[in-house]
């Protein structure tokens, strides 16, 4: 069986786990009860080992259409031939339901036109396809069963064992439905309870209510708001309702190369990632949801290392995450091995952190409630200990496996920690060591020109003495490291935006984030563009544009191209190939974030307006 692209998925979820959902109508990736539990249909990863949940039409010629029901996560796959048409409408309940159970999942099939035969065949694997498990039918569906798990099958159609799953062949006529739930059995507990149509339709009902009402609270309404309340709902399924942390992305090892080694698990929560979602949520007017992430980093603040500093990455409960290890029983998507659980970039020190939280909290206490003094304590702490450690040597926003560097990002973001962490002090009357924060501060800002800067290439490089451009340079300009007037930044821009034959990062409208050709990063192969970058790269000739008119049709050009990156139902994968296609984890957090601030402020600038609130974050 042919591996589907990585972009014919669309998710679902209920803020405890989420599920792809292929166009062909197989879940292809859900685990259980947690988005880092082991899976229980894994087949994206190993299309013979890893299990999982198909319903289709039974014959030929049908073709397929998958779309979001509006301004919610419910997602529909419609089946449609000269014979009938059916929609199969997947969602995790949410409201109260989502309360009674952590991870129902309903499929609801129903045919709009004609008379289709259709087929159901569902085959766990659990724990990654690594336990072998039981099958028991019963009057009301199907009990599959290992030694940790179990998952039941609610039905009211007669199922049949078949191949360690269950399956059945059944026919519906134009306005009749058949609705399944699967769902995590209690301990002991051998009967599968009764899952009636009217029941699917109230959480159905409860479930859009939901969804709708959630993103009602938007305020975004410019021209690409579509595309923004999409990214808004894909975040909130990346979240963890428990805790309020929030994934890099739902999936692991998606690869970043086919056929390559660039595999890693996204499925726990990077510092990084959370400051970005305060700053992002703020900005479209989802206040209650900032409150929420940033109670998630205050937490994180309240448990500082022993030495003073933050993990980089932690697992969506708070706690350490899990050692990366290797699934070798599995082929990985399309051949890309090794498939990994956990990730080794926790134990990596990544000095970047402190800026983009320091940022993240100076936005929150200027926009949203001003932070508390037990957290003013915690953030002095970290601005100490960045003062003690700034000029260390660290792996860096990409996390490279060839050994720490002095990376020119890392040291920009150290600036911004001590710059905003100055600020809010200075705004607040915190008790803070001004004096010595503001030299240092200085003295990084010093340092970043004198050897982050190449004359010979005129740009901002990767690290120092290294003659290679990073995409990450396009930040200066957004924290205000640099005006987005400063010839320095200009012509940074100009750099990244030459053909990648020509030693830039662009090719055919999308963006590298360094060349692996010219840096050793300790991964072997290539990798695509990064979809994150090219929205940093239009917010940067957004700004760019205010000094140079010329560069902002440039940015909505850019931006009309990213936009056609994203897939059938608007989600971004971390990476694009050559030929557009989809690398790596899916849907990526990072790239959504980074949409809704491109949006945000090309649009402002498309109405002529010159000034951002947001950039009066220089004012104190």
């Amino acid at each position: 069986m042919a591996y589907p692209p990585i972009e014919d998925h669309g998710i679902i979820g209920n803020m405890r786990t989420a599920a792809l959902v292929g166009m062909n109508g197989s879940i292809d990736w859900f685990c259980a009860p947690r988005f880092d539990s082991p899976s229980i249909f894994g087949a994206l990863l190993d299309q013979n080992g890893g299990g999982c949940f198909k319903i289709a039409p039974t014959v030929e010629g049908f073709s397929q259409k998958q779309y979001y029901w509006p301004d919610t996560n419910v997602l529909i796959t419609h089946f449609s031939s000269a014979e009938g048409a059916v929609e199969i409408t997947d969602f995790m309940p949410m409201g109260e339901a989502k309360e009674r159970e952590a991870c129902p999942l309903i499929r609801r099939v129903k045919v709009t036109r004609g008379s289709v035969p259709m087929g159901l065949d569902c085959r766990p694997a659990f724990n990654y396809g690594r336990d072998p498990h039981s099958v028991t039918i019963d009057p009301c569906g199907a009990i599959f069963k290992s030694g940790t798990l179990t998952l039941s099958l609610s039905s009211t159609l007669a199922l049949g064992e078949q191949r360690q799953g269950a399956g059945a062949e059944f026919t519906l006529n134009e306005g009749e439905s058949q609705s399944f739930r699967i769902r995590i059995a209690e301990p002991g507990d051998e009967k599968v309870s009764e899952f009636s149509e009217a029941e699917a339709g109230d959480l159905l009902r409860d479930t859009l209510d939901y969804w709708s009402a959630w993103i009602a609270k938007c305020t975004y309404a410019g021209r690409w708001r579509g595309m923004v309340k999409r990214s808004a709902l894909a975040l909130e399924l990346l979240v963890y309702g428990p805790t309020g942390a929030i994934l890099g992305a739902a999936t692991t090892s998606l690869p970043e190369e086919i056929g390559g080694e660039r595999n890693w698990d996204y499925r726990c929560s990077w510092i990084r990632d959370s400051a970005f979602t305060v700053y992002a949520l703020l900005r479209v007017g989802l206040t209650d949801e900032a409150d929420r992430f940033m109670s998630w980093v205050e937490s994180r603040c309240n448990e500082i290392e022993p030495s003073g500093s933050l993990r980089t990455v932690y697992a969506i409960d708070g706690r350490q995450v899990r050692a990366e290890a290797e699934l070798s029983h599995w082929e990985g998507y399309r051949g890309s091995r090794p498939v990994r659980i956990g990730n080794a970039a926790a134990d990596q020190l990544q000095m970047d952190i402190y800026g983009e939280l320091l940022d993240a909290v100076y936005l929150y206490n200027k926009y949203g409630t001003p932070i508390s003094s037990a957290f003013w304590m915690d953030l002095r702490k970290l601005l100490d200990w960045v003062c003690d450690n700034w000029q260390r040597k660290d792996s860096g926003i990409w996390e490279v496996r060839s050994g720490p560097n002095h990376f020119v990002y890392s040291k920009l973001m150290c600036w911004v920690a001590l710059d905003r962490g100055l600020r809010i002090a200075i705004k607040r009357s915190f008790p803070a060591d001004l004096n010595r924060w503001l030299k240092i501060r200085d003295q990084i800002y010093t340092e970043i020109l004198g050897q982050g800067w190449d004359l010979s290439l005129g740009a901002f490089v990767q690290s120092y003495g290294s003659r290679s451009l990073d995409a990450s340079s396009l930040m200066m300009p957004l924290v205000f490291f640099m005006s987005f007037s400063d010839p320095k930044m200009l012509s940074t821009i100009d750099a990244i935006c030459r053909p990648v034959s020509d030693g830039g990062l662009l090719s055919d409208g999308m963006v590298y984030r360094y060349n692996n050709r010219d840096t050793k990063d300790g991964i072997s192969g290539a990798e695509g563009t990064f979809n994150m970058c090219g929205f940093w790269l239009v917010e940067a000739l957004t700004r760019a544009g205010r000094a140079e008119p010329h560069r902002l049709p440039q940015a909505r050009l850019l931006f009309q191209q990213m936009l056609g990156r994203a897939n059938h139902v608007g989600l971004y994968s971390e990476e694009c190939g050559l030929r557009g296609e989809a690398l790596g984890n899916i849907p990526q957090a990072f790239t959504h974030l980074a949409l809704i601030s491109a949006a945000a402020n090309l649009d402002r600038a498309e109405r002529g307006e010159t000034s951002i609130p947001w950039e009066q974050s220089s004012e104190g």
